[in-house]
């Protein structure tokens, strides 16, 4: 069984709260109750009835497609994200590349470089992992559907910042505990702001600011912003 440590203690122990930091989890200490009991009622519903339509629609399709050509294999892709308190998760995902893809892309030690240096992604075109089927459910954002998943569980909210991979978390700095603090989501302020068109570090101002600026109607203009970057394919790789 895979040893789950917490991110966020590690980070901690390593050095002092700042005043701002002290003054945000003070101020998430007393954040409406009713705000996010209403946040978390509404992940239920949704992802629940969402599971209801996709498992016997969408899911069954994908089921028959994962089992020919380049696509055969596994039909979902599971990545170790950081969640809430630095807690790991494993994402969910239509599996948009080839099996091994990580190992693929490791063995091309420039392509990696590249990889890193352009925010830890490739333009689809440019990356040798990604199948056609692939690059087709990720500009239709299809690929993200199992992630109604971890919304059921918990581990995502429909909206929040965006999960990092754990060398990603660096690029927050000092404000990592107040990236941390908050339960990620499947769509975001950085999606609704342009997603993979914004690099780091204004990334990193965009997802705090959402946490900053959180609320109900807040959400409400995120969800309604990322249907139409969907429809748009804006910033999709």
């Amino acid at each position: 069984m895979e040893k789950k440590e917490s991110v966020s203690a590690n980070w901690q122990q390593s050095r002092l709260l700042t005043s701002n930091q002290i003054k945000y989890l003070e101020n998430m200490q007393t954040r409406s109750k009713t705000y996010l009991v209403i946040k978390r009622t509404c992940d239920i519903v949704v992802s629940g009835l969402a599971l209801v339509v996709l498992v016997p629609t969408v899911f069954l399709v994908m089921a028959i497609i994962y089992r020919f050509g380049e696509n055969k294999g596994p039909m979902i892709y599971k990545q170790r994200r950081i969640g809430k308190n630095g807690k790991p998760f494993k994402i969910w995902k239509f599996r948009s590349m080839v099996v091994n893809a990580d190992k693929k892309l490791k063995a091309n030690p420039e392509l990696y470089r590249k990889y890193i240096a352009n925010s830890y992604k490739l333009p689809a075109e440019e990356d040798p992992r990604i199948t056609k089927f692939g690059r087709f459910i990720r500009k239709t954002s299809i690929d993200e559907l199992p992630q109604f998943i971890n919304i059921f569980k918990g581990d995502m909210a429909l909206v929040g910042p965006r999960p990092v991979v754990e060398p990603e978390l660096k690029e927050y700095g000092d404000q990592v505990d107040k990236l941390l603090a908050m339960t990620p989501g499947a769509m975001g302020w950085w999606q609704a702001s342009g997603r993979s068109n914004i690099e780091y570090p204004e990334r990193c101002d965009v997802e705090l600011y959402y946490i900053d600026h959180a609320s109900l109607w807040f959400d409400l203009k995120i969800i309604f912003m990322n249907i139409i970057s969907i429809f748009k394919n804006t910033g999709a790789y």
